[in-house]
């Protein structure tokens, strides 16, 4: 017993001190969540309305979330800092705003895949393989906004349903949402306002640093999540995703959400598919319910966010993290149930996957265009409509 007890506490204590790691690292995610908010509080009504009428015009929203998360290469990242806004006690980010910059971080999340198969540029049976792979998630995904903006700016599908979900959600008894974790969180945020208020004189200044330090807080603890999570799991995340290869539809779009939700990235997810494309292991067809299962696991982040809120927008919070689940719900039972319009995004990455071989320069012009040429036109567009 004795020789056998270090080696059982060996083998625990390693997994004990991740889990107490990503406890740790969710909780600071949602200190930054919670301080963005304040942040925005001091920035004053002024420079915060000025802000928000900028996003006002749905094209410049989907422009702030593209460009936003193509440069933290992580919608997690992005969905979590609007959830905080439009969650913000005073002067929150409008419900309608915060609706196409969620569309937009859903388009810049498909980058990081995308770069990984240009690292497959010069063999060319593997970038045949591995393009493909990547393009389709960027297609996928720009195709559910084309469908889903116009119906959601002529209709308001998303925040209308997100509203009824969320009183759903909150019961029929009519009591309003209200973090668990709000006051520790208060408690938490305390200490950085005092600390930067002692930095900086100016009410607008505490406001701009506070956004600054909370966005690194959130960054920061995503990104070691994602790394302790991934340790963590890395076995059975393999095992899911190769398991997945010979399964059904059904059941790759789960394993996309299941092991999403274990690593918290989409990218991770997606890239990973990249390489397993490029050894020739993974087709096309495989991998597309794969993606878009990812689309739906990288929603809880924005759940998790919502865990931040509180006060009189807390239900806001909630519902914005709602609009990002049936936005990606809604691109799935739209495009992939029917053969006519799955085949869409397959046979536009295999053409373009064509063009990208006869030339590395129309490779990236793709990416130059998907992710900085479209949101060029759209802010063209919303200042000729002007």
């Amino acid at each position: 017993m004795s020789a056998s007890s270090p080696s059982t506490n060996s083998l625990w204590f390693p997994a004990l001190s991740r889990v107490f790691s990503i406890l740790l690292l969710l909780f600071g995610f949602l200190v930054g969540v919670k301080a963005l908010g304040a942040g925005f509080e001091l920035l004053g009504g002024d420079a915060v309305e000025a802000i928000f009428a900028a996003t006002a015009n749905p094209f410049m929203g989907l422009i702030v979330g593209i460009l936003a998360t193509t440069l933290v290469q992580s919608s997690s990242v992005t969905t979590a800092m609007i959830v905080g806004l439009v969650a913000a006690p005073e002067a929150a980010l409008p419900l309608s705003n915060a609706v196409p910059m969620i569309m937009g971080a859903n388009i810049g999340t498909t980058v990081t895949a995308t770069l990984v198969a240009l690292a497959h540029m010069g063999r060319r049976e593997e970038f045949e393989r591995a393009f493909p792979v990547a393009v389709c998630h960027d297609i996928f995904n720009y195709l559910t906004v084309a469908i889903l903006l116009p119906v959601e700016m002529a209709t308001g599908y998303l925040r209308r349903t997100a509203e009824t979900l969320s009183g759903v959600l909150q019961g029929a008894g009519g009591f309003d949402y209200e973090s668990p974790f709000a006051e520790v969180l208060s408690a938490a945020v305390t200490p950085v306002e005092f600390i930067v208020a002692r930095l900086f004189g100016m009410t607008q200044f505490q406001g701009v640093a506070i956004i600054l330090v909370s966005a690194g807080i959130i960054f920061t603890a995503l990104f070691l999540l994602v790394k302790v999570m991934r340790s963590l799991v890395r076995t059975r995340v393999e095992g899911l995703v190769t398991n997945a290869l010979g399964s059904n539809a059904v059941l790759a779009i789960l394993v996309g959400v299941a092991v999403t939700v274990m690593v918290q990235s989409s990218s991770i997810t997606t890239s990973l598919l990249v390489p397993l494309g490029a050894a020739g292991l993974l087709r096309l067809e495989q991998a597309l319910p794969i993606t878009i299962g990812a689309n739906i696991g990288t929603t809880v982040t924005a759940l998790l966010a919502a865990l931040a809120g509180s006060g009189v927008n807390a239900g806001f919070g909630l519902q914005i993290a709602l609009v990002h689940f049936m936005f990606n719900l809604t691109g799935l039972v739209a495009i992939y149930p029917l053969r006519v319009t799955r085949n869409i995004p397959l046979r536009a990455a295999r053409y373009l996957t064509t063009l990208a071989i006869r030339s590395r320069r129309l490779t990236l012009l793709w990416v130059g265009v998907l992710f900085y040429g479209v949101p060029a036109l759209l802010l063209f567009v919303e200042r000729v409509m002007r």
